[in-house]
C-alpha cells in the first residue's frame, strides 16, 4: 500500500513537472521587480494605515528604488449586527472592507489598472467594552490584510500577463 502512495505521488509530481508553459508568478523576477516598485497611497485613519502596511510587506516594498507606479486606494468600511440577544444586544458583528484601487503609472500618473476588492468576515462582540475594542480592531486587521493579498494576487496576475489588460 505504501509503495502504492509513493508512486501515485512520483506519477502526479512528474505530471505537474511537465506542464508546458506554466510558471509561477513569483518565478517571474519582472513581476516582482514591478510589485516592489509600487508606491501606495492609502486614506488616513486606521485601516488606511494597516492596508497600506499590509500592501507595503505583500509587494515587498524596496524603499531604494523610485516607483515605477502609484496606487490610489479608496476604502468603505461598515458593520453590521449579527447574532442579536432577546435583550437587542449583538453578539457578534460582520464586518466588510472596500478597497477601490487605482494603479497609475509614473511620472504621468496615467491609469495603468482599476480594481475593487471586497472583504467580509464577522467577529464576537463581548459585554466587557475593551473586549469589543480589541476584537473590532483585530477584525479590521485581518480584513485589512485580505485585501491587501486579494490586491496583490490580481497586480501580479496582470502584470504576469504582460499588462495587457485595459484599465477597467
Amino acid at each position: 500500500m505504501r509503495t502504492l502512495v509513493t508512486l501515485a505521488a512520483l506519477a502526479a509530481t512528474l505530471a505537474l513537472g511537465g506542464c508546458a508553459g506554466f510558471q509561477p508568478l513569483y518565478a517571474q523576477p519582472e513581476v516582482v521587480r514591478n510589485l516592489a516598485a509600487i508606491q501606495v497611497n492609502a486614506p488616513s485613519g486606521r485601516t488606511g494605515y494597516l492596508i497600506r502596511q499590509h500592501l507595503d510587506d505583500t509587494f515587498a516594498k524596496d524603499h531604494a528604488v523610485a516607483p515605477k507606479y502609484a496606487m490610489d486606494l479608496s476604502l468603505g468600511e461598515a458593520r453590521y449586527p449579527r447574532g442579536v440577544r432577546i435583550d437587542n444586544v449583538a453578539t457578534r458583528y460582520e464586518y466588510v472592507l472596500t478597497a477601490t484601487y487605482a494603479l497609475m503609472e509614473l511620472p504621468g500618473r496615467t491609469v495603468a489598472k482599476r480594481g475593487q476588492v471586497r472583504v467580509e468576515l464577522t467577529y464576537d462582540s463581548a459585554d466587557q467594552p475593551y473586549a469589543s475594542i480589541a476584537a473590532q480592531q483585530d477584525a479590521q486587521d485581518r480584513a485589512a490584510e485580505e485585501a491587501a493579498r486579494r490586491i496583490e494576487m490580481e497586480l501580479a496576475a496582470w502584470l504576469a500577463n504582460g499588462a495587457k489588460v485595459a484599465a477597467r
